[in-house]
């Protein structure tokens, strides 16, 4: 495993393998750095992001591990540490260049996690050649006709849109968010898979249907303060 840390610690790499081991995991592992971003201070913004960054010339699936610190660096061990696009479990492909995960804390102290420490399991380069492009994959809510409604309202799908010249290949979320008090992070306290992992053509829309625990989500949260519809690159 290597062990990279959060805040302002990019590109700083511990390694406990042995040599074989080593050379297969930490050459690419040397590709990413994290930084997490409890608030950047904007309005409209997501909180508790994790930023990575991608430094070599594919795109990267990792599988990462996470330990919540407080302001003293210290280990929060009650605080479980889950994502939202999955890049703890390989779900999310990462572009060369930069792309983000969000953060959920569970557990006694959770509202003291001020960084997280992050550890590269394993790392490997996507299966899927056109996972990424220039532009991102648009969302838009549509009722079961097809026509634009508000992620506030009780939509049917979710039409993607690709303006780029090939594929891509994404999974999209639908998201409740929690209403903090001032001075703390907001928080993802739902999320629902719409759908599975879908291709959208080149220069194309693609729609999903919304099904299942989505369809329940939604049901409950339309109407409410705080949703959102994201699409990350997978495989």
């Amino acid at each position: 495993m290597a062990l990279l840390g959060g805040c302002g610690e990019r590109r700083e790499t511990h390694t406990r393998e042995g040599p074989d081991e080593l050379s297969a995991l930490g050459g690419l592992s040397q590709m990413l750095s994290f930084r997490y971003v409890a608030d950047s201070g904007e309005d409209e913004t997501i909180n508790q992001v994790l930023e990575i960054d991608n430094i070599s010339r594919s795109s990267l699936v990792p599988v990462l591990m996470f330990e919540a610190l407080d302001k003293d660096r210290r280990v929060l061990h009650d605080v479980e540490v889950e994502t939202v696009y999955g890049s703890d479990r390989g779900a999310l492909v990462v572009p060369q260049g930069q792309f983000y995960d969000v953060l959920r804390f569970s557990g006694v102290g959770q509202e003291d996690v001020v960084d997280v420490r992050v550890t590269v399991g394993s790392v490997a380069m996507t299966r899927l050649p056109a996972s990424q492009g220039e532009f991102e994959v648009t969302t838009q809510a549509v009722d079961g006709r097809g026509r634009d409604m508000s992620r506030f309202e009780r939509f049917a799908g979710v039409e993607l849109t690709n303006d780029n010249d090939f594929p891509v290949t994404v999974r999209v979320v639908y998201i409740v968010w929690d209403q903090p008090d001032e001075g703390d992070t907001q928080q993802a306290v739902e999320v629902a898979p719409v759908g599975g992992l879908t291709v959208v053509p080149a220069g194309s829309t693609e729609t999903v249907k919304v099904t299942g625990a989505a369809k329940a989500a939604v049901a409950r949260s339309s109407g409410g303060p705080a949703v959102s519809i994201k699409t990350f690159y997978s495989q």
